[in-house]
C-alpha cells in the first residue's frame, strides 16, 4: 500500500485539485483508492469521493485523539491500494501553535511521509530555500517529493527542477501549468460542491488527464511508503461495527443540491445505533416520507432559495409535522430552512417557517471555525453529556428577529453559534444549531437523537409514564 499526506507551503496553492486528479488518475490505473480529507470539510470530501470512487473520510486532530486517527485511517485504509490524506491550509498551519492539529501533526501520528504541492507562480531559485525551509523545520516530517504547480511554460519548469536538484534532495514528481480548463469554481465556502456542479464528472476527467500526464505516478506510489506512527508500537486494529439488533426508527435526511453536508462518520454511527435513514428531496418531494425522526444537515439554501421556496406543500408540512411533535434536529443550512424567511442579495424568500426568526446573509462570516459548546438543561435529548463538546460551524448568516423567550441546549464557550453566547434553538422535540456536531471526542450524537426519537415514540404509547433523561 502506498499511502501518503498532500500538502502545501500555504491554502490556495491548488493541492485540492492535484488531489482529486491523484485520486482519478490512479483509479484509472485500478487502483483502489482510499481519500481523507484533514480538518472539517464538507466541499473537498465530496470532489475526492468522486473522484475515488469510495466516501472520502475526514481526520480532525482537533476533535479526535491520536490513537482515534489512526484507528479510522486504518479501518478505512486497510483494504485500498492507495490512502491519500489532503491537508488543509499550510503544512504547519493549525489552531495549536505547537503544530500538534496541523497536516504535519496529523502525518506524524499517521506516520505517512508529505508530499508538498509548490505554487511556483513569481518564483524559480527561491524554491529551493523553500523546500530546505520545510524539511528542517521539522525532520520528523519526511517530504517525500513536490509537485510544481501552475508553472509557467518549459523553461519556467527546467529552472525550477534544476534548482530543487542542485540545492536539495527532494524529488520532483511533477509539473502542472495553469489550466482553466481544471479549475473549479469557488464559492464562499470553498468549492462549489460536486453534488451542484452538473460538469463534475467532465471537470473530475479533465483533472485526471491533466494530473496523470504532469505527474510520475510510479514514483509517487513508491515514494509513498509509510513509516511508523508518532507513538510507535503496533498500529491499532480496526475497529469493529457493533451488532445491529431489532430495527430502529426511520429518519428522513434531506439529500439533493442545497443540502449535502453530512459526514459519512456520523451517518454510519446512525446506522449503528439501529437507524434507517431515509432520504427526500425538499426542492423536489411535496411530503417526508413516513418516519419517526428528521435531520436537515448543512448546505446551501440560499443559492436554492426559489426552488426551496416554491415547494410550498412540503414546506408546509415539515411546519406540519414538527408542530405535532416530529423529533428533528437540523444544523446550520438546515436551520436556515427552517426559519420564516431567507434574506440574500437584496430579495426575500418564504421558509418553512418552524423556527420563529428570519435569517439574514451577509458579505463576511458570521461565525468559522472550531466552537466549544456547554449544553443546558434545556437540552432534548438523553444522556446529556457533562463536558465541552467540540463541533464546528462556518455561516455567512445570521438569525433575527427571535422572541426573547426561547430556549437554547448550548452555552457558546468558543464560537458565535447563533446570538454568540447560545446555540442550539429547542421548540418542542426540535433541536436547531448552527454549529455542526461530529461523532467524535466521546461524543456519540447520532445515537443520542435516535435515542430521543425512540424515548419520543415510547411516551406516545398508551400507559407510558414519561421521565426525563439526564
Amino acid at each position: 500500500m502506498s499511502r501518503f499526506l498532500l500538502s502545501a507551503a500555504h491554502k490556495s496553492s491548488g493541492k485540492t485539485t492535484v488531489s482529486i486528479g491523484l485520486c482519478a488518475a490512479l483509479r484509472e490505473r485500478g487502483l483502489s483508492v482510499q481519500p481523507f480529507k484533514k480538518g472539517p470539510d464538507y466541499i473537498d470530501p465530496m470532489w475526492l469521493g468522486a473522484a475515488a470512487g469510495r466516501a472520502c473520510r475526514n481526520l480532525d486532530p482537533y476533535l479526535s485523539d491520536p490513537s482515534s486517527l489512526r484507528e479510522t485511517f486504518e479501518h478505512h485504509a486497510r483494504d485500498a491500494d492507495v490512502a491519500l490524506v489532503e491537508g488543509n491550509k499550510g503544512l504547519h498551519d493549525g489552531v495549536s501553535s505547537d503544530g500538534r492539529d496541523s497536516s504535519a501533526g496529523l502525518a506524524r501520528i499517521l506516520g505517512i511521509p508529505v508530499v508538498l504541492v509548490l505554487d511556483t507562480r513569481g518564483t524559480t531559485r527561491g524554491v529551493a530555500p523553500l523546500v530546505l525551509g520545510y524539511q528542517a523545520f521539522d525532520p520528523a516530517v519526511r517530504i517525500a517529493g513536490v509537485i510544481l504547480n501552475r508553472v509557467g511554460g518549459s523553461r519556467h519548469e527546467s529552472k525550477l527542477r534544476r534548482v530543487i536538484e542542485d540545492y536539495t534532495d527532494v524529488p520532483v514528481l511533477g509539473a502542472l501549468g495553469e489550466d482553466a480548463s481544471i479549475r473549479i469554481v469557488e464559492r464562499h465556502l470553498g468549492l462549489v460542491p460536486s453534488s451542484e456542479s452538473t460538469e463534475a464528472c467532465e471537470r473530475i476527467a479533465a483533472i485526471s488527464a491533466a494530473v496523470g500526464a504532469g505527474v510520475d505516478l510510479d514514483s509517487l506510489m513508491r515514494r509513498g511508503v509509510a513509516g511508523e506512527p508518532a507513538s510507535g508500537g503496533s498500529r491499532p486494529q480496526p475497529s469493529r461495527v457493533p451488532a445491529r439488533g431489532a430495527p430502529g426508527p426511520r429518519i428522513a435526511i434531506a439529500r439533493n443540491e442545497a443540502f449535502g453536508f453530512y459526514y459519512p462518520d456520523d451517518l454510519d454511527a446512525f446506522a449503528d445505533a439501529g437507524a434507517t435513514l431515509v432520504a427526500f428531496d425538499p426542492l423536489r418531494d411535496t411530503v417526508l416520507p413516513e418516519v419517526d425522526g428528521l435531520f436537515i444537515g448543512g448546505g446551501f439554501p440560499e443559492t436554492h432559495a426559489p426552488g426551496l421556496s416554491a415547494n410550498r406543500g412540503l414546506r408546509r408540512h415539515i411546519r406540519e409535522r414538527i408542530a405535532a411533535g416530529l423529533p428533528t434536529y437540523a444544523e446550520c443550512g438546515g436551520l436556515m430552512y427552517l426559519s420564516r424567511s431567507l434574506q440574500w442579495g437584496g430579495s426575500r424568500t418564504e421558509m418553512v417557517g418552524a423556527v420563529p426568526g428570519d435569517t439574514v446573509m451577509h458579505e463576511r462570516p458570521i461565525g468559522r471555525g472550531y466552537v466549544h459548546l456547554e449544553e443546558t438543561a434545556d437540552s432534548p435529548w438523553p444522556n446529556r453529556h457533562a463536558g465541552m463538546i467540540k463541533a464546528h460551524e462556518f455561516h455567512y448568516s445570521s438569525l433575527e428577529n427571535l422572541p426573547p423567550d426561547l430556549r437554547y441546549a448550548y452555552r457558546v464557550t468558543r464560537g458565535h453559534g447563533i446570538d454568540g453566547a447560545r446555540d442550539g434553538l429547542v421548540i418542542g422535540n426540535l433541536l436547531a444549531s448552527y454549529a455542526h456536531l461530529r461523532s467524535l471526542a466521546g461524543h456519540d450524537w447520532p445515537a443520542r437523537f435516535v435515542a430521543f426519537i425512540q424515548h419520543h415514540a415510547s411516551a406516545r404509547r398508551p400507559g407510558h409514564v414519561g421521565h426525563r433523561h439526564t
